[in-house]
């Protein structure tokens, strides 16, 4: 029987901490993850695809900025646009020629995603969420001056913070329905989409925002009825006491379990946090079974014999 499943991409999926960010290298990132989709294709799962964009639209915003005396910058939604085309394109390409080698014969297609907010969520009045590139001390009052709000991140430098609401729905939703229920293999929502709202004439409007992936994803998932939710990121396993000397790593996580934890922070904001209560959505709202593991261990994980594996009861 076929299994719908939501495969959340991380960054290392496409592009790994040790790249630089050429194309080349992200093709190379995208043709081995195309090649463990296809086997999931084999194995009887019907797959949809989501990703993260942060290192691509990062690069994005830096080219506009060191181009700002000859090129007008666009907008962060538009770059979240050229991001999500930028990689769906590699994500096609990849898993088109995978699928020839293995003789299949399926559409893939990217759906340029708008991820509408409520335009009166209280988040898009409190930026944070870092984007973009670090930027020294002495920069930050010039770019102060142009409107951003920036912090210190961790030490690294002063990062741009942009504000970044919930997901309330997408506005292509009845084409990835339609497209997924057809049997395509839909890339959709990349860097959790582009972020619109509805104004008082119910126009779109997008917004210099980002919506957090994680999110996005539970969202997508339940959207397509999928019964599996698999975010794949660069750690093998969830942890609790991450970082100290008796860190714990966890093989099962039931709802009630996750939500005491997050409660008691050992879940970041920043971090792993998202990851979590996008997951507790999904599981509540019809969602059988959510996985957290690297792309190395899917398909153990898959078998119960990696990751973390989180169920509603």
């Amino acid at each position: 029987m076929t299994v719908n499943i939501l495969v959340s991409l991380g960054g290392n999926a496409i592009l790994k901490h040790t790249d630089i960010g050429t194309a080349e290298e992200q093709l190379k990132n995208t043709k081995q993850t195309s090649s463990i989709i296809i086997e999931l294709l084999r194995e009887g799962y019907h797959v949809a695809l989501t990703h993260g964009n942060g290192p691509q639209v990062g690069d994005i915003l830096l080219s506009y900025d060191l181009a700002k005396e000859i090129l007008p910058p666009m907008p962060l939604d538009v770059c979240v646009a050229q991001s999500q085309g930028m990689i769906g394109y590699m994500l096609q390409i990849s898993l088109k020629n995978s699928l020839k080698d293995k003789d299949i014969e399926k559409s893939v297609v990217t759906i340029l995603t708008q991820t509408l907010v409520h335009k009166d969520d209280p988040r898009l009045k409190i930026p944070s969420k870092p984007i973009g590139p670090y930027y020294a001390a002495k920069e930050v009052s010039k770019l102060r001056e142009r409107g951003w709000s920036m912090v210190d991140d961790s030490g690294k430098g002063y990062r741009r913070i942009v504000p970044s609401p919930l997901p309330i729905g997408f506005i292509e939703e009845s084409s990835i329905k339609s497209l997924f229920e057809k049997g395509e293999l839909i890339i959709a929502s990349g860097g959790g989409g582009i972020p619109v709202i509805k104004n008082e004439n119910g126009h779109l409007q997008g917004l210099e925002a980002v919506v957090d992936k994680d999110h996005t994803s539970s969202l997508l998932g339940s959207l397509i009825g999928a019964e599996i939710l698999l975010i794949l990121t660069d750690v093998d396993k969830v942890s609790i006491n991450y970082g100290k000397p008796y860190q714990q790593d966890l093989d099962h996580m039931t709802v009630s379990l996750a939500k005491k934890y997050l409660k008691e922070g050992h879940f970041p904001s920043g971090n792993m946090g998202p990851k979590i209560e996008s997951i507790i959505n999904f599981l509540e709202n019809g969602g059988k079974k959510a996985i957290i593991t690297s792309i190395e261990n899917v398909f153990d994980a898959l078998k119960g014999n990696a990751g973390t594996i989180i169920t509603l009861i």
